[in-house]
């Protein structure tokens, strides 16, 4: 956290300097504001700007955190901590064209996010750092905004998560259902914080996006703003990766069940995904089917895994005015199985609950139920429920 404090001193130091042949009143037009991506310093001319937020999530959680999807029986213990803790810090410098953002976890130090990106056109940008990659929709939401406490089953396996690299990415305007985005994505493929690779190979990304309605729907869940008017789109993804890695999360490369530590190269991935979503007066959903197949070039091995997750809220005051405005209801169901073609090895996730906005997703509260399940073997069968409520606040 130290590390960053000079950045942050710098800008609001430049601010500064560019604002004082300003006006007598020039600190009210720098420094009083506070909006949808809390405090905001900027300078006179419009060329500086820095947003930051500071964001905290506890959360309590019961037999465990975790999803017990792994060979083990989970211990029966209580979990009552800060899950996240974060600081955010974006805007544009020198021109509103040339946009930063860092994000840094508090309670564990790491840098999540750091990126640069020069958005002139909208038809066409560049983004070079470190960030979420543009792949599955669950996963690139934020966790501050999010329809339930926490992402599915499917984003253990299936996810890309955060990769150092460049994308050129943008939205081409079409007339109504004409109306495209689209990412070209190059990393390096290993994970947050590998800025080497320990191989000559890359991971490619792609995604392409159709937004039937003519508007893009914004990358966040439920529908707080009630849309007058059906928002949704359908999209297609595909990625290869060459590495040491069979999964990726916000720790980095690591390994799934059944894999071993690898060597440079060993794992060639190849994954593709179909995805839909929407909103409509109240009513959100979105929808994933993922395939991925793993390619292990030293035992001369291929598994094959397949998954789908399919999750929907509402706010039932739309149907009935009694019920408060504030309260969302939702459920999730998704499942994978991590050997294709072997019935006998399968998880499955069934979720609802429902959340309680005091202030859209900057401070709300949110409880949720699952019932998990994990099939191995007829001889090893886990099942069971696990509660969490927690507390969401951005400032």
């Amino acid at each position: 956290m130290k590390k960053f404090l000079p950045f942050i001193l710098v800008v609001i130091c430049t601010f500064e300097a560019n604002s004082q042949n300003a006006v007598s009143d020039s600190i009210t037009k720098r420094f009083n504001y506070h909006g949808g991506k809390g405090f905001e310093f900027r300078d006179h001319s419009g060329n500086y700007l820095m947003q930051i937020i500071w964001r905290v999530q506890f959360r309590m959680a019961y037999p465990s955190d975790e999803d017990f999807i792994v060979p083990n029986e989970p211990e029966k213990t209580m979990y009552l901590g800060i899950n996240r803790a974060r600081m955010k810090v974006g805007g544009h410098a020198f021109n509103p064209n040339l946009k930063y953002y860092l994000e840094y976890e508090l309670s564990q130090s790491k840098l999540l996010d750091f990126r640069i990106m020069f958005a002139k056109s909208p038809a066409f940008n560049i983004k070079v750092g470190q960030w979420k990659t543009q792949y599955n929709r669950e996963r690139v939401i934020s966790s501050g905004k999010q329809q339930t406490a926490e992402r599915s089953i499917l984003t253990r396996v299936f996810t890309l998560d955060r990769q150092q690299g460049v994308s050129v990415y943008g939205n081409i305007a079409g007339n109504n259902s004409a109306n495209f985005n689209y990412w070209l994505s190059t990393f390096m493929g290993n994970g947050r914080g590998a800025g080497t690779t320990s191989d000559p190979h890359l991971m490619y990304m792609t995604r392409l996006q159709w937004n039937p309605n003519g508007k893009v729907l914004a990358f966040s869940s439920s529908d707080i703003e009630y849309h007058k008017k059906l928002r949704m789109l359908f999209a297609v993804a595909a990625v290869t990766n060459r590495s040491e890695y069979t999964r990726f999360s916000t720790s980095g490369g690591g390994q799934l069940e059944g894999f071993e530590e690898g060597a440079p190269g060993q794992y060639r991935i190849n994954q593709f995904m179909l995805e839909s979503a929407g909103k409509y007066k109240g009513f959100s959903w979105q929808q994933e089917l993922h395939f991925k197949k793993v390619d292990d070039k030293v035992n001369l091995q291929e598994t094959k895994m397949w998954g789908n997750l399919l999750q929907a809220g509402y706010f039932p005051s739309q149907i009935w005015k009694k019920f408060p405005k504030q309260l969302e209801i939702f459920a999730r169901q998704a499942f994978y199985f991590p050997d294709y073609g072997n019935n006998n090895n399968t998880k499955k996730e069934i979720t609802f609950g429902g959340n309680w906005f005091n202030s859209g997703h900057r401070f709300k509260i949110t409880g949720e139920t699952s019932y998990l399940s994990s099939n191995y073997t007829s001889a090893e069968i886990y099942y069971g429920w696990r509660y969490r409520l927690q507390l969401d606040i951005s400032l």
